[in-house]
């Protein structure tokens, strides 16, 4: 099992102030649908599928990020040396990352997933700690990064803390009740234990806020799918290609529907920010 992907540079926004988990997981937002606790206590013997959100790997994020050009040309470095399984030479290069520019997130989002990484592998509780410490300090410099989120919430998922998982997640959607991306990643955690519909609810309110999200869609036709709504996957699918044409499997995905449905999905667009599938049109499909 992996932690989430490395960060070479990386594009986004900056805000100070933001708490670590450990304040995070002292209050419950109150404006996040979530499931209930009663909910949670019947899937706490189920462990997440935490193998899938750790099997993206390593890899290289775009260039052009926020930090300085020494500390990106250190970070690049670093996951080049980590794709080659060289950990910890790649862990000095990410602190001299930090070191060159200590308010750059990246950096310490680096260390945490290659502690995390090393701490998986080789049953190593006191890096798992160090990558928990690292993963804060990334959020203390950037409240938004959004692979940090998902690596903390993988660490704090594999170590039985669910509650601090979802509540970590939740607390970044109750800062920002605007952020497509802090949704997208609540109705990730919430498909990983099998909240589907809780899911559906967060992807459908993220494309209320961006309606071409190619994420967001390609998740809700993965929920769509999984839950028979075929033909509105079918069309979640194809918005999500027309946002975003480099999705490989996705597209081969949608061919594989297409051919199963055996028709062509007509769409219109209701007020709910999703475009629904005309069921008059779509009626022999089903």
């Amino acid at each position: 099992m992996l932690p989430p992907p490395f960060y070479g540079d990386r594009r986004g926004d900056r805000a100070a102030g933001v708490f670590s988990v450990r304040s995070l997981c002292k209050t419950r937002p109150k404006h996040v649908s979530i499931p209930t606790q009663a909910t949670r206590r019947r899937f706490r013997g189920c462990p997440p599928l935490v193998a899938g959100m750790l099997s993206t790997g390593l890899l290289l994020a775009a260039a052009a990020g926020c930090g300085s050009f020494a500390a990106q040309g250190l970070n690049s470095e670093g996951v080049r040396l980590c794709q080659q399984a060289q950990h910890h030479q790649a862990m000095q290069r990410f602190q001299e990352a930090v070191n060159t520019d200590p308010n750059d997130p990246d950096g310490y989002y680096n260390l945490a997933a290659t502690y995390h990484r090393l701490g998986v592998l080789e049953g190593r509780d006191d890096y798992l700690d160090q990558a928990e410490n690292y993963y804060n300090q990334c959020l203390d410099k950037d409240e938004n990064h959004r692979e940090c989120y998902r690596g903390l919430a993988v660490l704090l998922a594999e170590q039985g803390r669910h509650e601090d998982a979802f509540r970590l997640v939740e607390g970044w959607c109750d800062r920002q009740p605007g952020s497509s991306e802090a949704k997208i990643e609540l109705a990730r955690l919430c498909e990983e234990y099998n909240y589907r519909a809780e899911a559906k609810e967060h992807l459908i309110a993220a494309l209320k806020i961006d309606p071409d999200n190619a994420r967001a869609l390609a998740a809700l036709g993965n929920i769509r799918e999984q839950m028979g709504d075929h033909a509105q996957a079918l069309n979640d699918y194809q918005r999500s290609l027309a946002s975003d044409q480099f999705q490989p499997q996705l597209a081969s995905r949608a061919t594989a529907l297409r051919s199963k449905l055996g028709a062509t999905v007509y769409t219109t667009a209701p007020t709910d920010g999703t475009r629904l599938v005309d069921r008059e049109s779509a009626t022999s499909l089903q």
